[in-house]
């Protein structure tokens, strides 16, 4: 990720963000990890994050995004997690059955910000995730 300039200011930020299925369901797979992967793409455009990394594994989700100074990260997240989980149950009502009307995601996650030396790093375990995950 490049050096961004604002009105006024510099920045280079950007977080390693990871969220699980509601207990850990592995629900992800198939078509709902495409298209997953596709709702999350899009709600980050919306919301004006760059989407360095993306993986979907069956319980959980990483992101590796850019964003600017002005997006708190509560907003960011909440968008991502709520608007795809609104998503994902509309393309895939089976999904409220499996997970026996419950939500999707889990009200945690986990998000770190990374840094020049620590971005490829992440970056590769991020991609490697989808590897990790089809061993299990």
């Amino acid at each position: 990720m490049d050096v961004k300039r604002g009105r006024g200011y510099v920045y280079r930020l950007e977080y390693h963000l990871v969220w699980v299925v509601k207990y850990r369901h592995g629900v992800l797979v198939g078509g709902v990890a495409d298209d997953l992967m596709v709702v999350l793409r899009d709600i980050a455009e919306q919301n004006s994050l760059e989407v360095v990394a993306l993986e979907v594994t069956p319980d959980h989700v990483h992101m590796l995004l850019g964003a600017s100074p002005q997006q708190a990260i509560p907003d960011f997240v909440k968008a991502l997690k709520g608007a795809s989980a609104r998503r994902i149950f509309s393309a895939h009502p089976e999904l409220k059955k499996k997970l026996r009307g419950s939500n999707l995601w889990n009200p945690s996650y986990f998000i770190a910000t990374t840094s020049e030396h620590t971005h490829t790093q992440i970056q590769r375990y991020i991609e490697e995730q989808h590897v990790a995950a089809e061993g299990i």
